[in-house]
């Protein structure tokens, strides 16, 4: 097991993705506190670190064995010395171990970050899958149907 550490908030994206990346869920686990919250795009909630790589190392090891995710930083909100609020793009490219083959899917990602020491863990994130709120379809960045995109004509 690698341990990971973020040292500013602004570094919570790119250890995330390598954690994710390297699939190897104990170090996934050093990003969070040991009481952190986890709630996936799917709106499963879970408490606690271990809960944690329990939720993740299962697809890991099956589903998302050959997956990759790339994450782009929207922002940092500090709130203290100890306490930040940190918005990130994910992109999730699922290879050919998915059921459905390869496909990608965003989210966006807020993460609740605070000081450990001399080091940032992630104390709860929540992941919310980019939809189309007239289909409910999802839908990628910068593509037809992103809610975050201008109108299409």
């Amino acid at each position: 097991m690698k341990q990971r550490q973020i040292n500013q908030p602004q570094e919570a994206p790119a250890a995330f993705q390598a954690a994710w990346n390297d699939h190897d869920m104990p170090s996934f686990g050093t990003l969070f506190h040991d009481d952190a919250t986890f709630v996936n795009r799917f709106g499963h909630y879970v408490r606690g670190v271990q809960d944690i790589i329990g939720l993740h190392a299962p697809i890991h090891a099956t589903i998302y064995s050959d997956s990759r995710l790339q994450n782009d930083l929207i922002d940092v909100n500090i709130l203290s010395n100890d306490a930040a609020i940190v918005h990130f793009w994910s992109r999730l490219t699922a290879g050919k171990a998915h059921p459905a083959g390869p496909h990608a899917v965003d989210t966006l990602i807020l993460a609740v970050l605070t000081r450990d020491g001399d080091v940032w863990r992630i104390k709860a994130l929540e992941n919310v899958t980019l939809t189309n709120p007239r289909t409910g379809e999802s839908v990628l960045r910068g593509q037809k149907g992103d809610p975050g995109a201008p109108p299409v004509q």
